[in-house]
């Protein structure tokens, strides 16, 4: 009988970076010889998120990717902008797409077993044991996608900003979108001078996802996103009947919060509980991506797992725009016009993925140059 509570590595979490870290496991037959086990208390089942992210050409998830763009919008009521992607292409994938690939390629591993559990807690005395809702395992080491409880205990020392948003997919009954441009923000509906902007994917010419975003030190009401969302599709489309094809709502964390705080020896921190989430705009699909590989070479060169993840360079930059986000929310708007007007297209995704060099960030902090910005630096620095 198959013992299902004793693992080589144990995987808590089974959303982006608990399956993207499975997957690059089984991919290398330097792990086919492991027991690995993945725990969640959720089959997976549902469509619960969308994922978007830029790169170059083709990609390892393109099997899955549900649409392409190569044409970006940005609007504000003082700029007006149509950004060609170049070599870049912008793709969205949907999460049960995801999750599905990524279930069938496992289920095909006999060395990979799904557990639906509930894990509460990680004892690390003499050995390793994860303790469940429904039962206990032992590990040699655990990949923990759970976010620290000191994350919310200790929260009042850092900086949180609210990546929070609710999108609709709808249907109309006469083209009115541009299915070849995607529109990354258009602010000219922003809520009360807040960080807030419109995103929408266009599908086709009668099918797109409508998202209002903020990113405030704040959340609102649902109402508040309803009545923008419908705004914008009657002023920007002339459309107020349409079919309601899904829905999504989410809140995402973007923080300051040294989550890379929390590994130990035998536990390791992945995923948002891991700071993958990039603190200064949410992004975490292509990052989940980068750390997954850089952690399984760590592994198989007999380092620690953990080890150089991130570019500290890059953490302080996000602090500093975090703090500008949570002092001056309403510069939000003025940040990302000079951020999108004044620099190209390759410099912007060069810098959001965390690979310019020195200079090339200095570009990037000159366009964006102000008393708010120095005002942060300040902050910032004497804080650190």
């Amino acid at each position: 009988m198959q013992d299902n509570t004793s693992f080589d590595y144990l995987i808590i979490g089974n959303g982006l970076a608990g399956l993207q870290l499975a997957l690059e496991l089984s991919n290398d037959p330097f792990f086919d010889s492991h027991k690995i086990g993945l725990i969640d208390p959720s089959h997976k089942t549902s469509n619960d998120k969308t994922w978007s992210f830029w790169e170059v050409g083709a990609g390892k998830w393109d099997s899955i990717v549900e649409q392409v763009w190569h044409t970006a919008k940005f609007e504000s009521d003082e700029v007006s902008l149509l950004l060609p992607l170049h070599d870049y292409h912008y793709k969205t994938i949907r999460s049960i797409d995801f999750y599905t690939y990524a279930k069938n390629q496992l289920l095909s591993k006999s060395n990979f077993t799904f557990i639906l559990d509930t894990i509460q807690t990680i004892e690390e005395h003499s050995g390793l044991t994860v303790i469940g809702d429904n039962q206990s395992y032992t590990a040699t080491h655990v990949f923990d996608s759970r976010i620290p409880k000191e994350f919310y205990t200790e929260q009042s020392k850092y900086t949180l900003i609210h990546q929070h948003f609710k999108g609709v997919v709808i249907e109309t009954e006469t083209p009115c979108f541009q299915p070849e441009v995607f529109t990354m923000m258009d602010y000219r509906f922003q809520y009360k001078d807040s960080t807030s902007f419109i995103y929408v994917l266009p599908f086709s010419a009668t099918k797109a996802l409508v998202e209002f975003t903020f990113f405030t030190p704040f959340t609102v009401e649902t109402k508040v996103y309803d009545t923008v969302i419908k705004e914008y599709l009657q002023k920007e489309f002339k459309v107020s009947n349409y079919q309601l094809v899904d829905t999504e709502v989410g809140n995402i964390p973007m923080t300051d919060f040294p989550f890379w705080n929390y590994h130990t020896n035998n536990v390791t921190k992945i995923g948002t509980g891991g700071g993958w989430v990039k603190g200064s705009t949410g992004y975490s699909f292509k990052h989940t991506e980068k750390n997954v590989f850089k952690l399984v070479e760590n592994i198989k060169a007999g380092k620690k797992p953990s080890h150089d993840l991130f570019q500290m360079k890059f953490k302080f930059y996000d602090k500093i725009f975090l703090t500008v986000l949570n002092d001056e929310n309403e510069k939000g708007v003025w940040i990302f016009e000079q951020f999108y007007s004044k620099n190209s297209i390759k410099t912007m995704f060069r810098f959001l993925d965390e690979e310019t060099s020195f200079s090339e960030d200095l570009a990037i902090m000159k366009s964006l140059f102000s008393m708010a910005f120095i005002k942060a630096f300040f902050k910032v620095l004497f804080k650190v």
